[in-house]
């Protein structure tokens, strides 16, 4: 289950404007069981129809012999549609997996371990940090969206419904939020909560795998 969603949380305040802010940052704690695993950054850059996810964690204590990692997805927003174009993920010991998608030609192109593919685009096609991006877009408009993630090596398939609001309180405040619950699941369970007042940012994730094991990630900053 951790391993579909990642330590992100993406920082989408004002994408519901007219215009993302150029730059906004979000820093998280992520547990593993109610022990701290590490610190998570999130950074959104935006300029001329064009952004930036950037995602870095630093690990603590034990955590921090596994080395770094960071994450960044590239691509455009039009016409209020999120589309990726480049996705890529690296982490200390491991080959980096990148994922292009080119929506002219309608293909995406996957690359892991030297071994290189491509295949058609599939319908509302998003990676691992751009689909939280998307998400933000999705309050108002529908209680349920599917996106078909890429992540360098493979496909999956995340379909999520939404309720709400309700009150929630992390350390950088307490927030009106509309919940994002993925569906389908069997005894794996992955929520996410986004932030009304914040433009529907992700403040808390809450995935607990099959054997119970529980993570869960809080917004302690957002800035600006």
């Amino acid at each position: 289950m951790m391993r579909n969603w990642s330590w992100l949380l993406i920082s989408v305040a004002g994408i519901a404007a007219a215009e993302p802010p150029p730059r906004v940052e979000l820093v998280f704690t992520l547990t593993r069981n109610g022990s701290v695993m590490a610190e998570v950054t999130e950074q959104l850059q935006y300029a001329g129809g064009n952004y930036q996810l950037t995602e870095t964690w630093k690990g603590k204590g034990f955590y921090a012999l596994l080395g770094s990692a960071r994450r960044v997805s590239q691509g455009s927003i039009e016409n209020g549609e999120l589309r990726p174009r480049e996705f890529f993920d690296e982490r200390s010991g491991r080959d980096t997996a990148r994922a292009w998608f080119d929506w002219k030609a309608q293909t995406l192109t996957m690359q892991y371990k030297g071994n290189k593919a491509a295949e058609p685009l599939p319908g509302n096609a998003q990676d691992r940090l751009s689909f939280l991006f998307a998400l933000s877009l999705v309050p108002g408009k529908s209680d349920t969206v599917t996106y078909t993630i890429a992540d360098g090596k493979g496909l999956s398939r995340h379909l999520y419904k939404l309720s709400g609001p309700e009150r929630i309180r992390v350390p950088a405040g307490e927030f009106t939020a509309i919940k994002a619950s993925r569906q389908g699941e069997d005894r794996e369970t992955a929520e996410l909560w986004l932030a009304a007042e914040h433009n529907y940012i992700p403040v808390r994730l809450l995935a607990v795998e099959k054997d119970g094991t529980r993570y869960e990630q809080n917004a302690t900053r957002i800035s600006p």
